[in-house]
This record gives C-alpha cells, structure tokens and sequence, in this order.
C-alpha cells in the first residue's frame, strides 16, 4: 500500500508548481508529536473516529507521526502529512489539503506567523492555543482583513485560555437576556478551584512575550491593556484585579489569576466582534478565589508575590503530567453578572481533566470541528464570537465541561 504522507507530498511539490490542490482532509492536527498535539490526536482517534471525520496528523518528521500513531491507538492508515514551520512551502501545502488546520506548535511568536498566513490565504479555518497577546494583535493588524477576504476563519486562545471565560462570560449574558431582557453590565469571573498544571508551552511562551517586549517597549501598551485585542476601540477603566481583596459577592478572599491577562482580552474581543451586545461600557475581571478568614487571606497574599508561571520549575516544552494526573485535574468557575438595580446572576463552568492539557486538548479538537460546520464570516475572531452558543454544545456533549445556570 502506499505511504500516504509520501503521496501526500508529492500532491505538495504539485501544488507548489501551481497546479490545483483538492482539500483532502476535514482536519489537520499540526504539531502531532508534541505533547499537547498527540493528546488532540488522541482524542480526535478515540471520540470523532467513527464519526467520518478525515483527519491527518503533521509533523517534520514521519518516523515520529508514525510513532505517535501508534502509540495513542489510532488506526493505521491515519495520513501523516510532514510540515515544517521552517519550510513555507510545505506549509502552504497542508493549508491547502484541509479544511481545518489545528497548530498546537508554539510559542505562535516564534513558530505560528507562517502556519498562520499559509491558512489565510488559502482560505482555510485555524485554531490555536495562543495566549500571547501581543503576537495576536500584530496577527490581527496584518491579517485580518485578508481572512475575511478568503473567508478563513481564524480562531485564537481555543484551550483553556481562552475558552472557558469566553463562552462562560457569553452564555451568561444569553441568560440574562432571556431572563431579564438585558445584559449584565458587569461581570465578575471568580475561579472557585483549579487541580492541573500550566503546560511547558505556556511558560515558554511568557519567556518568548516579555523577551519581545523588551525588546520593543511599546509592545507592553497591548499586554497592559484589556482592550489590546480590539483596536478602535477602548472601552471604561476596568478593575485592575492585580492585589489581593476580600470578594463580596462570593465572601471569600481573592488573589490575581495569572490567566486574566488573555482571557479578559479574548472577552472584550468577543464583545466587540458580536456587534458589542454587551454595551460599549461592559466591565469584566478575573481572580482566584483563595477562601474566607485569615486563612484565605493568607493565601492570597502568598499567591499575589509568587508567581505562578515563569519560573525556574516550569515544565519544559513537550512535557506534561501523567495519564493518572491529567485524569484527576479539574477546574470550577463562577460567572457573576450584576446589574445598577441589585440584581445578580449567579453561572458555572465546570470541567473534567487537567485544565493545561486533558481538557485544552478536547476544546481545541471540538472547535477544529466546529470550525469546519460553521458557516461564519471569515476574520480573526474569538471561539465564541465565531461558534458561540455551538460550540458550548459540542464542549458538553463531547468533552466533559458542564455550562450552567446556578440559583
């Protein structure tokens, strides 16, 4: 039989020469032998194989596709496509034979910028885990109208950063639609637990972010700002959530969330690509609830004055926690929506497995999958002002994460 990935190149070199490429694939997981693109791979073969998606695993190397084939169990005949972010072309190539192209290859800084342009022009949907915001402004400014010119469209922040606060901060404000006939004008994310690590990648691309910036100063203007993701936009003073403080509404001391430097971008972003529903005054934060008394105050100040991420100990690209801890990871998220009058709104967002890897690999796979059933404008958007209201659906009924009202 032969060698597909080898086929497959050679449709390449075809293309490369000008000749006309069909889309052979639904999916393309780029990045499949690391860490967190085998674990989409993984569970793409286990939870869609059935479901007639076409997908192929890409990589520079076929030896280690094939490698990773093997050892996650996914059939044998799963294509291996071989790219190289070094390699334009061969980009260019894997853009044109998909539909969707998945990148889990990071920091998007150093190694996305290619993968990126090669799906724009093409015409072909994209999804990441980025959360390097600066990296995606300078990505918005210079691709954004090309996107919506070749209908791409581009999805950013599809894990843990950015997916739960998005879609949690946007199916409350659905809620508060039906039931109040108004959107909450302020909304309080409160992170009730988390039991999972940040992945290797994530470090190194905070090293890569402030290695950018200091090396161009002006680019810390776009990470300080929770509007850095929506130009032309500024909207009021936002809560700087950056001390320690004891949280009302929930009666529990709360501490900075590391996270809440992209998620409250991506919020505001979504906000401003749906046509601002939310109002043009909409304010949002994000902290971490670390519980009542001295007890809780204590450990919200510890957490103020030590990072989180960014440390000697931070996990090195491609590695990541055992099957057994990946198993027992979870996260619980309080959505609060508070409007002049004294009326609240009280939304969960709940997920199974570690946050940084188990679940990200899940959201990232469903909204590949989405991305290739909706039909939305092409652009740079947000998962949820692309998907929406869908793609909670496909989180809840595929990948474990529960989205609710709580009275």
């Amino acid at each position: 039989m032969p060698n597909p990935a080898r086929c497959l190149n050679r449709t390449f070199k075809r293309h490369v020469r000008g000749e006309d490429m069909a889309r052979i694939y639904d999916l393309i997981v780029y990045g499949a032998t690391g860490y967190t693109g085998r674990l989409v791979a993984e569970y793409l073969a286990h939870t869609h194989g059935a479901s007639g998606l076409t997908w192929a695993m890409a990589g520079r190397s076929e030896a280690k596709l094939a490698h990773v084939r093997d050892m996650i169990g996914a059939p044998a005949d799963t294509p291996l496509v071989i790219a190289d972010s070094d390699d334009p072309a061969s980009l260019a190539a894997m853009a044109q034979s998909a539909h969707v192209v998945i990148t889990t290859v990071g920091p998007y800084q150093l190694y996305g910028t290619d993968v990126l342009a090669a799906c724009v022009e093409a015409g072909t949907h994209y999804a990441d885990l980025c959360g390097e915001p600066v990296w995606m402004r300078q990505m918005i400014d210079r691709f954004d109208a090309r996107a919506k010119q070749t209908g791409a469209r581009i999805a950013f922040s599809s894990g843990f950063d950015s997916i739960p606060f998005d879609l949690g901060v946007l199916s409350l404000q659905a809620e508060a639609m039906a039931r109040f006939g108004s959107p909450a004008p302020r909304v309080k994310c409160r992170v009730r637990a988390m039991q999972g690590g940040f992945s290797g990648g994530t470090a190194y691309s905070l090293k890569a972010t402030l290695a950018a910036i200091a090396k161009e100063p002006a680019l810390a203007r776009i990470m300080a700002s929770p509007f850095g993701l929506t130009p032309g936009f500024t909207g009021p003073d936002q809560p700087p959530a950056n001390q320690p403080e004891f949280d009302e509404a929930t009666g529990s001391w709360a501490a900075p969330f590391v996270m809440a430097v992209i998620n409250t971008k991506n919020v505001h972003r979504t906000n401003l690509l749906l046509g601002q529903p939310w109002g043009t005054d909409f304010v949002y934060d994000e902290m971490l609830l670390t519980g009542p008394g001295d007890q809780g105050k204590g450990v919200a100040e510890y957490l103020a004055k030590t990072p989180m991420i960014g440390t000697p100990n931070d996990p090195k690209p491609g590695e990541g926690p055992s099957p057994e801890d990946r198993a027992s990871g979870h996260y619980d998220v309080l959505f609060i929506g508070e409007w002049p009058d004294g009326r609240t709104l009280h939304y969960g967002v709940k997920g199974r497995y570690d946050p940084g890897y188990g679940s990200t690999s899940r959201m990232i796979a469903e909204t590949g999958i989405g991305l290739r059933h909706s039909d939305a404008a092409g652009g740079i958007g947000t998962p949820g002002a692309i998907l929406g209201a869908a793609l909670v659906k496909r989180l809840r009924d595929h990948a474990e994460i529960r989205f609710a009202v709580e009275d």
